[in-house]
């Protein structure tokens, strides 16, 4: 697990990088995607609970004889 010393260090490079006025844009970003990806979960059916189709005779691979 991450101590807080790494954390301040991810945060300070995270900072270098993107730059503090880019970071609340990412995090919008974010934000966005978590939230349409927890209101697809919520709108989905839930899946049949009728059990898989039997192969058919045409489908069967050939049975070895003896």
């Amino acid at each position: 697990m991450l101590g807080m010393q790494e954390l301040i260090i991810i945060l300070i490079i995270v900072v270098l990088i993107f730059g503090a006025k880019r970071i609340p844009e990412i995090m919008g970003g974010v934000a966005k995607g978590i939230k349409s990806f927890k209101s697809a979960m919520d709108t989905e059916e839930p899946p049949a609970s009728a059990p898989p189709p039997a192969p058919s005779a045409g489908n069967a691979p050939p049975k070895k004889e003896p």
